[in-house]
């Protein structure tokens, strides 16, 4: 398979070349996650959640939409119960909720006293309350470039969610500085992300 795309040749590149990229781009950055121990893994979260606190203090107030972790991705978890723990008006931490395969996420509120299912992937998610519109968005990355583009895991529904919302979240992508690429080369349908926080620093793509 070849996976030597340039971000010059890749729109001259065959839907199929393209694609075959993509999911080898995607496959090997997992696998390369994986290898991480759990001591390495808290470790980057932590400095990640200190930059996201560190840039973005604003959320600390709103409605913030985050991932549980799996795979090796980062661990969110310790801020959101910091912005919980601190009782700041208007914070709420959102946990996604799987509608079905091709529609939208929707999203409910967490707190360590939630009621925890799994859904179709297995991943935990509230398992009853109202959904909620979220301000923000923190998305894990498999892979990212400074585009401000990301491959997730082929499904589409953070892609989905972000065009289906009205008005759009702040859009922050989420992954270790391992993830970071010359280009995904981004399909049509991809939505451009306004940043972009790993350990090493923030990248800001789309001022808003």
């Amino acid at each position: 398979m070849n996976t030597d795309l340039t971000p010059e040749t890749s729109l001259e590149a065959s839907p199929e070349a393209r694609l075959n990229y993509r999911r080898s781009l995607r496959q090997s950055h997992i696998e390369r996650r994986l290898t991480l121990t759990a001591k390495e893994c808290a470790e980057l979260s932590a400095k990640i959640c200190t930059l996201i606190s560190t840039h973005f203090p604003r959320l600390s107030s709103q409605r913030v939409g985050f991932c549980w972790p799996v795979n090796n991705e980062p661990d969110l978890r310790p801020l959101m119960q910091k912005w919980i723990n601190g009782n700041a008006s208007g914070f709420s931490a959102l946990l996604p909720v799987v509608q079905g395969l091709g529609q939208p996420l929707v999203f409910r509120q967490w707190t360590t006293a939630s009621a925890m299912r799994s859904d179709r992937f297995g991943i935990p998610t509230p398992a009853d309350g109202q959904f909620i519109l979220p301000d923000a968005l923190l998305i894990p990355v498999n892979a990212f470039d400074r585009a401000g583009y990301r491959l997730g895991y082929g499904g589409g529904f953070f892609d989905r969610t972000l065009a289906s919302l009205k008005p759009k979240p702040l859009a922050i992508g989420v992954g270790f500085e391992q993830a970071h690429v010359a280009s995904v080369h981004p399909e049509a349908h991809d939505i451009r992300l306004d940043a972009i926080v790993s350990e090493a620093g923030v990248i800001i793509t789309a001022p808003r």
